[in-house]
């Protein structure tokens, strides 16, 4: 996460993509807006649309006298804690289920209690369950040896997917003596998870089901119609609206249950074609606190940005079956030593322009394996509206970008790089969320703390963003089923989990210096509800998808981060050792004399014993504009004079590409169990990232100039790396015998 950027707004960037005009046919859509045909994406189309935004009247919607009231801050709420462990506070009568990190909790609320709880009723049992579940699988997938030991994906889809029960929790005791003067804030952590996940197998059938929610809200489509399912406690009224009813309000009305959960069923049209057309433009219109709104569906597959238009539209995705993605080959098994290459899919041309999934997947993938990396990480995968941002202000969870493609041609990609033995991982975006109310998850249901805390908890004045309320039943459901949902649906081999500071500690990490006291990590500052969702999504993870891997952004040091949750840790397998970064930052401002190697060494190696690491010596972050990466650090202007083989070099050319070696290989051989590299820095790119962004007029009328809307620095000139007359090739073939290196003789520590 870079704790700038994202702090930075600036109008929505319009699609690079050409569009054009079509049309299509369908009984209950006189006016299909998108449509997704085999056609290249910039050929899919919005054709004869009528307003969206169209007044009517307000909608008269009976709903039950028994709507559960969203929690936050002074709202009544009842905290996690509470509800299970005081059966008189009436549990039935509240949703929000938050803030187990009441100062008073953790000194008067005792572990002999555990036995004293009344769980929440179930959600989902409660739904209706005539309607047949989407299914998790894909259909028709193509058979597939195993290569290399890999399990084959009709071995894998056949595979019993269960979570196995929670561990005693004691373990990090033998591993770390000193815990042992932690133990009250441990062991409360460990019994309040083991509670929750007890509450989940009683009312939920377990983590298992709980975690396929979006087998049951969002669209479902069954044998006989579309049942659109919504939790929006705060709304007074909802109805479906889009292109498939000429946006009529009151056309299909939604009803509401107990725990406001709205929902409806459309049944297939007359010929048994579905109600909603495939590429349909769809929102929930509900009458809200704050007014009448249109928003997109929480759980939506897909959505799209019209030309002209700054909000996104949700889409209805379900291509017929003969244009599905069919995976044809089977996860590769997990590496014993990773080598992540890390990348962003849109800014992956040499062109200045947004690339696409099949471009990436044709282009870039073969380098990737042919460098020598077996794991390509991929930002910016979950859809945002604001570009710039750099994929960290996520409005639409469910849904991959569509600059770049379908989610076929994500899953594509996915599988070619399966092909090619590469492990594929997300950055997937769980610790904030965009504040966008048109687009995104702020306000849905018009109140300040649906999904997220309310005032200023529930907002990260750095990031400009929002905050999950983790306590939150329903946040939990919305979040586990997220994570399962790229690695079932699109077959993602893990996750690199951003902002992981920011979710663990009620400050955010924000103007704090950890120091390595232990009292910084178990106190009073630490959400612990945020911590016991962290070890409930590695137990998704790990329980459903045994070689997948979870890494998390983490820059505290919390001890028992990589420690099995069983044995009573978070349960990540590798935290990104982002000191070490730092550090090279620290030395390249300094004289070369007042290099030490011992500190250097003591930085590379200090992590906490059995907690795997993460190490690398530049990201993105170093990258950004207003960064510099190590190679302009080292060779500054020379690098845009002085690279070329006909010509002689300059001293600091020569120092700069030496140290630009060495540094990785110390990085990789002494920094962590496994190795990351942003892509072009392995060649020293010459560029900064500056995405297309106009002028930000800020209050006080100063204003920031932007770069109008280029994307010339919003590339990567891998053309540099392949020239052989250039020293950059040089750069670039010792990154590559490097990983080669690595991979034949597993040289780091």
């Amino acid at each position: 996460m870079v704790y700038s950027i994202s702090a930075m707004r600036s109008p929505s960037v319009p699609s690079v993509c050409n569009w054009c005009r079509s049309t299509s046919n369908g009984i209950r859509n006189t006016n299909i807006s998108l449509l997704l045909k085999k056609e290249p994406f910039y050929r899919k189309v919005f054709a004869r649309m009528s307003s969206p935004d169209s007044d009517s009247s307000s909608l008269n919607v009976a709903t039950s006298n028994k709507v559960l009231v969203p929690g936050g801050q002074g709202d009544g709420s009842l905290s996690l804690t509470d509800q299970l462990e005081n059966p008189e506070t009436g549990l039935e009568d509240h949703l929000v289920l938050h803030d187990v990190n009441d100062p008073t909790i953790e000194h008067e609320k005792k572990l002999e209690d555990e036995e004293k709880f009344v769980e929440p009723p179930s959600r989902c049992h409660e739904i209706d369950n005539e309607q047949d579940s989407a299914s998790s699988t894909f259909a028709g997938e193509a058979a597939s040896a195993p290569i290399d030991g890999t399990e084959s994906i009709e071995e894998d889809e056949a595979r019993t997917r269960t979570i196995p029960p929670p561990g005693t929790g004691q373990r990090i005791y033998e591993i770390d003596p000193l815990l042992n003067n932690y133990r009250e804030h441990l062991d409360y952590r460990y019994g309040q998870y083991k509670r929750l996940r007890d509450t989940i197998d009683k009312y939920e059938g377990g983590l298992e089901v709980f975690s396929r929610g979006y087998e049951k809200f969002g669209f479902t489509r069954s044998a006989t119609g579309i049942t659109y399912r919504e939790w929006a406690p705060g709304a007074k009224s909802a109805a479906l609206i889009g292109d498939f009813n000429n946006w009529n309000p009151n056309a299909d009305i939604m009803t509401q249950n107990e725990f406001g959960i709205w929902e409806i069923f459309l049944p297939n049209n007359a010929d048994g074609s579905p109600p909603i057309p495939h590429g349909s433009r769809v929102k929930i219109r509900m009458d809200t606190p704050s007014g009448i709104k249109d928003s997109i569906p929480a759980w939506i597959k897909f959505s799209v940005q019209a030309p002209g238009e700054i909000p996104y539209n949700g889409i209805y995705y379900d291509p017929p079956e003969e244009e599905k993605y069919v995976f044809k080959h089977p996860r590769p098994k997990k590496p014993k030593s990773i080598r992540i290459y890390e990348s962003h899919v849109g800014m992956s041309s040499t062109e200045p322009k947004i690339n696409t999934y099949a471009n990436f997947r044709d282009d870039v993938l073969p380098r990737i394996k042919r460098l020598g990396y077996n794991a390509v990480q991929i930002m910016a995968i979950q859809e945002h509206s604001y570009y710039a941002s750099f994929g960290y202000h996520v409005t639409n969870f469910f849904a991959p970008s569509s600059r770049c493609g379908t989610p076929d041609d994500l899953k594509s990609l996915i599988d070619r790089a399966h092909e090619l033995g590469l492990l594929v991982l997300m950055d997937i975006v769980h610790s904030h969320a965009s504040n966008n109310v048109l687009d995104g998850l702020n306000m849905f249901d018009g109140t300040d703390s649906h999904y997220f805390h309310s005032g200023s908890r529930g907002y990260h004045w750095m990031w400009d963003s929002r905050l999950f309320n983790y306590g939150s039943w329903e946040v939990l459901r919305f979040l586990l089923s997220n994570a399962r949902w790229w690695l079932e649906e699109y077959r993602f081999d893990g996750f690199r989990f951003d902002g992981v500071t920011s979710m663990m500690y009620t400050h955010h990490g924000l103007q704090v210096a950890f120091t390595g006291n232990y009292s910084e990590y178990f106190g009073f500052t630490t959400d612990v509800d945020a911590v016991i969702y962290l070890m409930l999504v590695n137990d998704v993870i790990h329980g459903l998808f045994p070689e997948a891997v979870s890494i998390g952004e983490d820059v505290s040091g919390m001890p028992t981060f990589c420690i099995p949750v069983e044995d009573g840790g978070v349960g990540f397998d590798y935290r990104l050792h982002m000191a070490i970064a730092d550090k090279w930052i620290e030395l390249l401002k300094k004289r070369d004399e007042d290099w030490k190697v011992g500190d250097i060494v003591y930085t590379l190696t200090n992590r906490r014993w059995l907690e795997k690491c993460i190490a690398y010596a530049e990201s993105h972050d170093q990258a950004l504009v207003g960064d510099k990466t190590i190679a302009f650090w080292l060779m500054d202007k020379d690098m845009y004079e002085f690279m070329a083989l006909d010509r002689p070099a300059t001293p600091l050319i020569d120092r700069g590409i030496a140290l630009h070696k060495m540094i990785r290989l110390i990085t990789m051989g002494l920094g962590g169990e496994g190795y990351l590299n942003f892509m072009g820095n392995e060649f020293g790119h010459p560029e900064w990232i500056d995405f297309p962004r106009g002028d930000q007029h800020l209050h006080g009328g100063k204003v920031i100039p932007g770069n109008n809307f280029s994307f010339d620095k919003c590339r990567r000139r891998f053309d540099l790396g392949d020239a052989d007359y250039l020293r950059y090739h040089g750069m670039q073939e010792f990154d590559q015998a490097m990983q080669h290196l690595e991979e034949t003789h597993g040289v780091s520590l």
